[in-house]
């Protein structure tokens, strides 16, 4: 482990290295020289008078708040000497995982390839680019052939995966009673208890004010709403991203949530941000990929056919195809333990420098992907901001909810916390449920995989997603699917099949997020 000092100065380091690549770098530098011709800038205490200028002109608040973003985004550093893999991530049975997890996608992509005798990209010819731009804002309205086309997988089949994952270091015997953990992840990683979570989520705690609780705190919710909403607006003029992050704990106004989001993972959407997404939407109508028509099977199998999203249909497709080319996430895989897959430039099979990354952005979409940017439509309908945000949001938490990693926000993780909190605190439950061969993971992996879109009503879905921003993490998921198995445990212990535990849990729709979490948290023993 680095020392307390040297951690701090490799972060400082990294970070300063980071945003002299930004966009942001160079703004300052043309606002440092500009304000050498104003009269307050005086040559004994230019310095000092620059650095007052930024301050006061606000360019000091938005480097304050790139800073915070690169250190929400990128994990502490390692040791110096240590590989980029290992930042990637630690275990190596877990890469080993993830490394076999991405062959059977891309074969399972190739087979497809094969099968259907489609190039995996090809150029669209004059008029077919003539056609797409000319139907860019009513794609929803065209109704390809897409009944030979088939998901590369979906959840069930990535938690068959999962189930599957063992610790070669730990004997057969000994793992098997490692925590006397009876549930379908078998493998040690620590995850929190109650306790902890309950001090990781205290301002979650009964006696705090949280929006959409109507008696949750002393003071009355409309004059809770009242103050909150001031706060909130106070925090947007001081434009400050971890003031928002922490505020947003409580819950987010509707009002004020698109400027919150956007303010804590550090979006402005200046003119170059909104010519970056042309030029993605320009390569969008050059090319055609074969996951493009993944992208509109999954929409037309998901999003358009939930009450709450098909109205946004187009915007799903416009923000997809957009994502799919963009290359800037292929950053993210500095941090993701997942690799992007390659392709070859045709007869060139194997030769390195003829391998490009596909598809560009190196994310192939599963079944169910387009709902992580259905609720976002609610918020933003401006194509470009929608993106960005979208984009965002991806490379900071949706990434880890489908890929094989030990990271404590890690689709691993979360299922083994799930498992835990039921086992520890619903006994009773867990063990009838696994009796009748009815393991809750295989009814709550889906909503964890999705992030609950999807299942739950969309006012209380973002209520949620305020959570995963506030507090910078995706355990809440996991939180979350156990207090949903504890509030219908009643039902749940008469049940004698799975699929009658599926019904009992089939519809999601009327739960109160906030009661829910509060209850399990702080109002069941510990």
């Amino acid at each position: 482990m680095l020392g307390q000092d040297g951690g701090l100065s490799l972060t400082i380091a990294q970070i300063v290295q980071r945003l002299k690549a930004s966009g942001l770098h160079s703004q300052l530098e043309r606002q440092a020289r500009l304000s050498l011709h104003r009269p307050e800038i005086k040559l004994e205490s230019l310095k000092e008078d620059i650095k007052e200028f930024l301050k006061t002109s606000g360019w000091e608040k938005k480097l304050q708040n790139a800073v915070y973003s690169e250190l929400s985004v990128f994990p502490a550093p390692c040791h110096p000497s240590a590989p980029p893999e290992h930042v990637k991530e630690s275990l190596a049975y877990m890469k080993k995982a993830q490394g076999n997890w991405e062959k059977r996608i891309l074969k399972s992509l190739n087979s497809m390839c094969t099968e259907l005798g489609i190039p995996l990209a090809q150029k669209r010819s004059i008029n077919e680019q003539k056609e797409l731009l000319t139907k860019w804002n009513e794609m929803g309205a065209d109704e390809p052939d897409l009944s030979l086309f088939r998901p590369v997988y979906a959840p069930k089949d990535f938690l068959e995966v999962l189930m599957n994952l063992r610790n070669p270091n730990y004997e057969t015997s000994e793992q098997h009673s490692f925590r006397n953990h009876l549930g379908l992840i078998q493998v040690p990683l620590k995850v929190k208890n109650i306790p902890e979570l309950k001090e990781y989520f205290s301002e979650l705690e009964l006696n705090t004010g949280q929006l959409d609780i109507d008696d949750s705190a002393q003071v009355p919710p409309e004059l809770f709403e009242n103050e909150h909403v001031r706060i909130g607006q106070k925090v947007l003029t001081e434009q400050d991203s971890a003031a928002a992050q922490q505020y947003i704990r409580q819950g987010c106004p509707t009002s004020l949530r698109s400027e919150l989001w956007a303010l804590i993972l550090n979006i402005s959407n200046q003119p170059e941000d909104v010519l970056y997404y042309e030029q993605l939407k320009s390569n969008v109508i050059l090319h055609d990929l074969l996951v493009d028509s993944l992208i509109y099977k999954d929409v037309k199998l998901t999003a358009s056919n939930d009450d709450y999203y098909f109205v946004f249909e187009d915007y799903l497709y416009q923000v997809l195809l957009c994502f799919s080319r963009d290359t800037s996430v292929l950053q993210h895989f500095a941090y993701n333990s997942a690799t992007p897959p390659k392709s070859y430039i045709r007869g060139k099979l194997g030769m390195e420098e003829y391998a490009v990354f596909y598809p560009p952005n190196g994310v192939i979409p599963f079944h169910g992907f387009s709902m992580y940017v259905a609720p976002l439509c609610f918020l933003y309908h401006e194509p470009s901001k929608l993106y960005q945000v979208f984009r965002e949001i991806y490379v900071r938490y949706f990434f880890r909810l489908h890929s094989i990693s030990s990271h404590p926000s890690g689709i691993v993780a979360l299922c083994l916390l799930f498992e835990t909190l039921l086992q520890t605190h619903l006994p009773q439950l867990f063990y009838h449920l696994r009796e009748i061969g009815a393991q809750p993971l295989r009814i709550s992996f889906k909503w964890m995989v999705r992030a609950f879109s999807g299942y739950l009503a969309t006012d209380q879905l973002l209520l949620l997603w305020d959570r995963i921003l506030g507090y910078n993490s995706l355990e809440i998921l996991a939180v979350l699917a156990a207090a949903v198995f504890a509030f219908r445990a009643v039902n749940l212990m008469e049940v004698t099949s799975l699929a009658a535990a599926e019904a009992v849990l089939a519809d999601l729709s009327t739960l109160k997020v906030m009661p829910l979490l509060q209850i399990f948290l702080f109002a069941t023993g510990t």
